[in-house]
């Protein structure tokens, strides 16, 4: 048996080595890192710079480029193709023939090579990836937004309640990696990203040019729950967001090298200074079923993938993934990166909040709680490449939709590191003590999230009306004789007190139970907002 056994792989190996195959190529060191981590705007953006001193994250080797000279070599040799890099785990993504790249074993500067077929490694390895359906800004934000048939997807995790105080994803920066955009540069629900320059620019990585505005529409229909802007129809949860349009996904196959894409332009994204990543994408099958993942894999750390969401996640940002829609089929669990403990997972509810049961579930097979948290993915309203407004299903729009959210959170808390943030939203949500597999840590309150990060301190400091904290009465400041209407809301929104006045400064609340509220008071074009303490 033995020797039939050790007959079948010696076979196995000679078929594998006539065909091509792909593989990671690790390098063993970075020569020119003295000269990058000494000038440190060669490789990053100062913005990026900014976010690592804003969360304490030192700048490391891994931020150093890939060594040119190591990559110049590989490539001149015959039957190899370098196809991506990373500069985070400083390996190579290339395409050869077996015996070709074994032999970059006798280079002094390859570490080791993983090869996409686990078989074909001397040790265990460390999709098809599954579309998950069927210039600064000139303008203020726009907090009274039309959301229109959009108005649940957002309504369900309180986040128009940031939207009112002004959180609007402003001044944040957001990268979607997906498969493409075509339409979103004529279509009107994007246009408001082009009049108010929020679109800084993007890649296509796959193409290896500059035209994103190409591939596939799901990564359209994606943005337009992040910015889609037609008043009546569809806002999306960060309409005043800075966008970055990144095409790391190939509609035409299905290879780990799209893996390597994700995580080059999830470096360009952090170079860039980009604060949330949104991906809607999973991997666990390739068309090479040599290729393929198990559920043993999704421990975080196996793919090359999540690999790279963990050392994303290490720089600062938030990586905003979508779970997965295998729930209801054989595979049934999150897909790659979702798994990653740099990933912020979100799986999928109907617009009443039940679970979908197409989401795919979690445990990660190293039994951490995943999906973190739900969003609505069942009729979730977006846009297509012709503007046309619709409902489709997936995780791939309970992501997107909960990332702008995230970026408006961010921003309302600029102070907190990703993981504050990541653990503010976990303990908003509505099974934060008893996680399930199906729907991780539940439907998270972003206002809630936002409030509960706040003292009584800074609400003074904000505050229009005094005295704040208050018992029974509170005076607003008026320098003028304008006819004021002032409206006070619970923490679901709810309007539980309304006034005009042109003579009264003053409003009873005696009668308000204790706790956080928030006003508007509105004069003419004139607003102002804040939050009080009733006690």
């Amino acid at each position: 048996m033995k020797r039939t056994f050790t007959f079948f792989l010696i076979f196995y190996t000679l078929i594998a080595s006539c065909q091509i195959q792909d593989a990671w190529v690790y390098l063993v060191d970075k020569p020119n890192a003295d000269f990058y981590l000494q000038n440190p705007l060669e490789m990053l953006s100062q913005r990026a710079l900014d976010r690592r001193t804003n969360q304490n994250i030192a700048l490391d080797i891994t931020d150093v480029p890939v060594y040119q000279p190591y990559i110049n070599q590989i490539n001149s040799i015959n039957n190899i193709e370098v196809l991506a890099q990373s500069k985070w785990l400083n390996a190579l993504h290339i395409r050869g023939n077996y015996e070709t790249i074994q032999g970059l074993t006798s280079l002094n500067f390859v570490a080791s090579i993983e090869y996409a077929d686990k078989s074909l490694n001397s040790a265990p390895r460390l999709t098809q990836v599954q579309p998950l359906t069927s210039t600064k800004k000139t303008t203020q934000s726009q907090s009274d937004f039309d959301y229109g048939n959009s108005a649940n997807q957002i309504q369900m995790l309180n986040g128009h309640l940031l939207h009112q105080e002004n959180f609007t994803g402003s001044g944040m920066m957001i990268a979607v990696l997906d498969n493409g955009f075509i339409g979103v540069d004529n279509a009107q629900p994007f246009q408001r990203l082009h009049t108010e320059n929020l679109i800084l620019g993007g890649y296509n990585f796959v193409g290896r040019n500059e035209n994103f505005y190409t591939g596939g529409n799901h990564g359209t229909r994606v943005l337009s729950t992040l910015a889609g802007y037609l008043g009546g129809e569809l806002v999306g949860t960060a309409p005043d967001a800075f966008y970055y349009l990144f095409i790391t996904e190939d509609n035409t196959s299905e290879t780990p090298l799209e893996e390597s894409l994700w995580v080059e332009a999830a470096e360009l994204a952090d170079s860039l200074g980009v604060d949330v990543i949104n991906t809607s994408l999973g991997y666990n099958n390739f068309d090479n079923p040599n290729y393929n993942y198990t559920y043993q894999d999704m421990d975080g750390i196996t793919t090359f993938i999540s690999r790279g969401a963990n050392m994303a996640h290490s720089k600062g940002m938030i990586c905003v993934t979508s779970a997965g829609n295998a729930g209801s089929g054989n595979w049934q669990y999150i897909t790659s990166p979702a798994d990653s403990q740099g990933s912020f997972t979100i799986g999928a509810v109907h617009g009443d909040g039940n679970y979908a049961s197409f989401s795919s579930i979690g445990p990660t097979s190293d039994n951490r709680v995943k999906p973190d948290v739900m969003a609505q993915g069942v009729w979730a309203v977006t846009s297509d490449e012709n503007g046309n407004i619709g409902v489709v299903n997936g995780t791939s729009f309970s992501s997107p939709i909960t990332a702008g959210l995230v970026a408006c959170l961010w921003q309302a808390l600029p102070e907190l590191s990703n993981s504050e943030i990541e653990q503010l939203i976990r303990e908003s949500a509505h099974l934060y003590n008893n996680p399930t597999a199906q729907m991780g840590y539940g439907i998270p309150n972003f206002y809630a999230a936002y409030q509960q990060s706040l003292s009584v301190e800074d609400i003074q400091k904000s505050s229009f009306l005094y005295p704040n904290p208050t018992i029974n009465e509170l005076y607003f400041y008026s320098n003028t004789t304008k006819d004021y209407t002032i409206k006070l809301y619970d923490l679901s929104g709810k309007i539980v007190l309304e006034q005009s006045t042109t003579t009264q400064n003053h409003l009873e609340i005696g009668h308000l139970e204790s706790g956080i509220y928030f006003y508007k008071i509105q004069a003419d074009q004139e607003i102002k907002t804040g939050k009080i303490i009733k006690k």
